[in-house]
């Protein structure tokens, strides 16, 4: 059932076996299995995550390589709630462990916003991650090309890169090594440091005798057209020419209603998990980018799965089994 502020409350008394923070693809991989197995399941999705932002999905088996993420969300959805589970778009805002189940406290509507509670035996987390990106007066010049020629996950689109001149933006030194990785697909890299940070003479070095300029000047806007790049005007006139691009500017974790919760291990923002994604507390579990691990659809649809099926193992097994009552009855 898809749950909106109007008839929310037909489901605020019912205790959920599984309620999935997130509706990317890992939380909706777990809903659709969870459904199936005759769990009650509901998904909390605040809407916009990474997947919404992926123009188009080229690396995933059997898919055409321009399916955009939001259909990947928009299907999924519709397949979780066909199979049973019910889905609520709002945000997450705080869980509370009550011992034999969680409290789940989330946002509904960005204006006139309610804060309903819904309770639930396991958890699973799924919201993922954003990637930072430059900081313009006008955002929507970034976002005319992040996702399209200017990328963030050079797994995921370093391939799109081959032999062309690319842009590197990164916010710390460290994250200016991605360009030692992304050669691999291109020699043609210029360096940009958006004006965030000095660089060390060693790493100037480096970068020099690789052949890759270092620019240090602040991004005053990107160039191109109709989603496609062309290069880059700098603040103090500098135009750096570029038909593509990779973000390595950090991530923020969406995780804050975690970490409250005893007895989960991180690893920086990252929560540690076992092979069925399970971690350090028996009842919370972790998919896609929260967990430590590779940042791809492809792994989060395989962690849905994993967590999905590893909590019918444990529901299951707890629960008595279903016997043929007339056939007992006959033998007595």
């Amino acid at each position: 059932m898809k749950l909106t502020s109007k008839n929310l409350n037909e489901r605020i008394d019912t205790l959920y076996d599984v309620i999935i923070a997130g509706g990317g693809a890992g939380g909706l991989s777990a809903a659709i299995y969870l459904a199936r197995y005759g769990l009650k399941t509901l998904v909390i999705e605040k809407g916009k995550g990474r997947s919404f932002w992926m123009q188009d999905l080229r690396n995933y088996v059997g898919l055409d390589p321009d399916t955009p993420g939001r259909d990947i969300q928009k299907h999924g959805m519709e397949q979780s709630l066909n199979w049973g589970a019910d889905y609520l778009r709002a945000y997450v805002e705080d869980v509370t462990d009550l011992g034999d189940r969680f409290a789940v406290k989330v946002k509904v509507g960005k204006t006139n916003s309610t804060y309903p509670i819904f309770h639930s035996k396991y958890l699973i987390a799924a919201t993922g991650i954003m990637d930072y990106l430059p900081q313009l007066d006008d955002m929507q010049n970034v976002y005319d090309y992040a996702g399209y020629t200017l990328h963030v996950c050079m797994i995921c689109d370093g391939f799109d890169m081959w032999d062309q001149k690319a842009i590197l933006i990164a916010a710390s030194e460290s994250q200016i090594n991605a360009a030692f990785v992304m050669n691999w697909f291109t020699p043609y890299i210029s360096v940009l440091t958006n004006g965030l940070f000095s660089v060390s003479d060693a790493m100037k070095q480096k970068l020099a005798d690789h052949g890759y300029p270092l620019y240090e000047s602040a991004i005053a806007k990107f160039l191109g057209e109709d989603h496609h790049l062309s290069g880059v005007e700098l603040v103090d006139g500098t135009v750096v020419e570029a038909t593509t691009g990779l973000v390595n500017m950090g991530s923020h974790y969406h995780n804050h209603y975690l970490k409250g919760i005893e007895g989960l291990t991180w690893d920086g923002e990252n929560l540690v998990t076992n092979d069925m994604c399970q971690t350090s507390h028996e009842r919370i579990f972790a998919v896609g980018d929260l967990k430590k691990g590779l940042n791809q659809v492809s792994i989060a649809v395989a962690d849905g799965t994993l967590a999905a099926t590893q909590i019918w193992r444990n529901i299951r097994r707890a629960s008595p089994p279903r016997k043929w009552e007339e056939n007992l009855m006959k033998a007595n």
